[in-house]
């Protein structure tokens, strides 16, 4: 009884052990497994991939077939043929082969671009990005924005620009051929499980504590005196809210979005940082500084193949985060425009360059501007000091005024906490004795296991309060008779 013949087999690895910063891979780790995490930045589109080349003698008309290295690597064709020629023939000459297409075997393979996760990046430094190849099943699995922890032997390839040096060796192009891959997150949670057992013991603990809701508010920005409404605006925006879809197939976001509107000097960029660092996901971008493509993403050519590719932005690499935009309003309008879609569907649609698709943009936005002339002016109205459309401020959910106003008492305590911050390095008393476990990895930390295991409910008295707090705002700006912006 003859055996069946088994097909084409693909074996994944998986590894316990931690990831390798990306920074370190060098020559020492050539032809070796690697572990490491980042962010899917760019996919290319699925190529052929030649894994068994049949090649056809020029002279003689023999086919032999040689097998091809895995990964971005080619075929080693023989400079000669082996065909012994018979008395009165012709010997075959060197390099007699061509390929033959059609009589080859091809699997699937694809090219990805794996960013450094920004919260690994130093400060004031490039993110790195290491290039990626996988085939056959793994092909066609990943967008941009995704995050990834990938098991792959680091390997060099010829790049097709330095095909001129055939005798020497040259210098070739790092990537890694992946023979592992796991996805960080999909529609429904977060990622597996890496809490352990204590963590979790002290999360719950925590929870159950009365005060747990002032105690984290207290947390947010320490050092920034005041703003108690917009600290627990920030930590409701850390924690985020379920994401619900209806039996019509409509989905509603989860994310808050929120806006720090007012004067100069009012701690508005340093609640932006605090987020950043906070945050298990988080971009921190500034609006003079950022375009449409920049949040939203790109169409790039690839310099070896000249084939167009899709690489995400700010909006797609904060997936499931959020994204700090300080100088909101010092955007350009046509780029401001670019995340409208982004903000409310939390998807952004790319119709460029014969690719077309939809990346996922799930985050929450926390943005910081000023009014039209630098400080508000009470004695216009708010649609008058605020220089950004309704279409754009319909989208948050939380808009904060924050004034400098000028009290003797207020501006006495705020210097006084000041002076304490520079001279001690401490907000506060109780800040300086708190437990060391209840500082921002602390709070990090909490933050990443709510958002991964709780799924908040709006309680029947709290739906009670909003409808009525809407209905009456709607109502106040019905009655005016100068135009204010209307809540939707």
């Amino acid at each position: 009884m003859e055996e069946p013949v088994t097909g084409d087999v693909q074996i994944f690895l998986s590894s316990k052990e931690n990831c390798v910063s990306m920074r370190s891979i060098g020559a020492d780790y050539m032809s070796k497994l690697v572990k490491i995490a980042g962010i899917a930045i760019a996919a290319s589109r699925v190529k052929a991939k030649a894994t068994h080349v049949t090649l056809l003698c020029k002279n003689c008309r023999s086919v032999r077939t040689v097998p091809c290295r895995p990964g971005l690597g080619g075929a080693i064709v023989p400079r000669s043929c082996d065909h012994v020629p018979q008395p009165g023939e012709e010997p075959c000459p060197l390099d007699p082969w061509i390929a033959v297409p059609d009589k080859s075997k091809y699997v699937d393979l694809q090219t990805l671009k794996l960013q450094e996760n920004p919260e690994d990046v130093p400060t004031g430094e490039l993110p790195r990005n290491v290039l990626l190849s996988v085939d056959r099943h793994l092909v066609q699995t990943i967008v941009p924005g995704t995050r990834l922890t990938v098991i792959g032997i680091y390997s060099v390839f010829q790049a097709s620009g330095t095909n001129n040096q055939k005798g020497a060796v040259g210098v070739k192009q790092p990537y890694i051929r992946i023979v592992g891959l796991e996805q960080s997150r999909d529609d429904n949670t977060n990622g597996p499980s890496h809490f352990t057992l204590d963590e979790e013991m002290e999360f719950k603990e925590f929870a159950q504590r009365p005060d747990a809701y002032a105690k984290i508010c207290s947390m947010i920005g320490p050092s920034i005196y005041g703003h108690g409404d917009v600290k627990k605006a920030i930590a409701c925006l850390l924690f985020g809210g379920s994401k619900k879809r209806l039996p019509d197939g409509v989905r509603l976001r989860g994310d808050i979005h929120a806006l720090l509107l007012g004067d100069p000097s009012t701690a508005k960029s340093q609640f932006l940082k605090f987020v950043e660092k906070t945050a298990p996901i988080a971009v921190y971008t500034s609006g003079k500084g950022s375009s449409a493509a920049g949040l939203t993403a790109s169409v790039t050519r690839d310099s070896n193949s000249r084939e167009f590719y899709l690489e995400g932005g700010a909006m797609v690499l904060a997936d499931g985060g959020v994204v700090c935009i300080d100088e909101f309003d010092k955007m350009r309008p046509e780029d401001r425009v670019a995340i409208h879609e982004a903000m409310e569907q939390q998807t952004i649609s790319i119709a460029k360059a014969g690719i077309t698709t939809v990346l996922n943009s799930r985050t929450s936005v926390l943005a910081a501007a000023n009014p039209i002339s630098g400080r508000y002016d009470d004695l216009k109205t708010a649609q008058d000091n605020i220089d950004l459309q309704t279409t754009i401020l319909s989208r948050f959910d939380l808009i904060f005024i924050v004034k400098d106003v000028r009290m003797y008492e207020q501006d006495k305590r705020i210097a006084n906490h000041i002076i304490k911050v520079h001279a001690s390095g401490a907000a506060t008393q109780v800040n300086r004795n708190a437990d060391t476990n209840e500082g921002e990895n602390w709070l990090k930390r909490y933050v990443e296991y709510c958002r991964n295991t709780c799924r908040p409910r709006l309680s029947e008295k709290a739906a009670e309060m909003l409808q009525n707090k809407y209905v009456e705002i709607r109502q106040v700006c019905l009655c005016r008779i100068s135009p204010c912006y209307l809540v939707t």
